[in-house]
């Protein structure tokens, strides 16, 4: 169980809205799509609307520092379905980088694979008490393009499971690889998002772990979740 999951959440009821991604470097096809992920028709592209107002002003951040510069979006919103599936596929890549079949997995070997997944995946729960993070619309994975196009070197690639995700992983071997994601949190951090302390990738705003995270570096604070998961009730802007 994630501390984060403690928060509790008063839905706001903010709708999704597609990122404009004429504004931002973006992965194209989007990375689960190309596994297969299925989206049922939508695009992956959407946010809560205040989320997506933030960001903007994050991109405004970073490019006072390094004029055409952008933030490249990774992934946003993440149905329920779509994180079962990533969570089943990086299941199944850890059995492949480690030379294994499902069938000879000892029960030792099964749970060590699996707390592996779940460093880095939140569980695809339906309980609308503890949504992944990207169920809610509030999280985003993203890294940097610099002025020629290219992707700003984090040490790491995105997902990647091990210890090279911890966004602190390079503060006494790389300074290059560290002070690329320490740019990119001081932006996003000076635009209202919670950085998530395994992933140097994934930011929030405004759901449980946003809202854990503040209150962490606020003590006098009690701040808590205003997004939910979504459903197929609630996202009617969602097309």
């Amino acid at each position: 169980m994630r501390p984060y999951y403690q928060i509790p959440i008063i839905e706001c009821g903010e709708p999704l809205v597609q990122i404009p991604l004429e504004l931002f470097a973006v992965e194209s096809p989007h990375p689960y799509q190309k596994l297969g992920a299925n989206y049922e028709g939508h695009s992956p592209y959407y946010l809560r609307q205040t989320v997506i107002t933030n960001l903007i002003q994050a991109q405004n951040y970073l490019q006072l520092l390094h004029p055409h510069w952008h933030i490249q979006i990774f992934d946003a919103y993440r149905p329920v379905a779509v994180q079962q599936f990533m969570v089943d596929y990086s299941f199944r890549e850890a059995l492949r980088n480690r030379g294994l079949t499902e069938t000879e997995l000892s029960p030792q070997q099964q749970k060590e694979i699996w707390a592996a997944v779940y460093e880095i995946w939140a569980v695809p729960s339906l309980d609308i008490n503890t949504p992944p993070p990207h169920s809610t619309g509030a999280a985003v994975d993203i890294t940097l393009v610099n002025d020629t196009g290219e992707i700003v070197n984090m040490g790491s690639p995105i997902d990647e499971m091990s210890e090279r995700s911890h966004p602190e992983y390079y503060l006494n071997s790389n300074q290059e690889y560290y002070a690329n994601r320490q740019l990119l949190y001081s932006i996003m951090l000076k635009a209202g998002f919670q950085r998530n302390p395994r992933e140097w990738w994934h930011f929030s705003f405004g759901d449980q772990m946003w809202a854990w995270l503040y209150n962490q570096s606020h003590p006098q604070t009690v701040m808590t979740a205003r997004y939910g998961r979504l459903t197929e009730n609630t996202h009617t802007n969602f097309q």
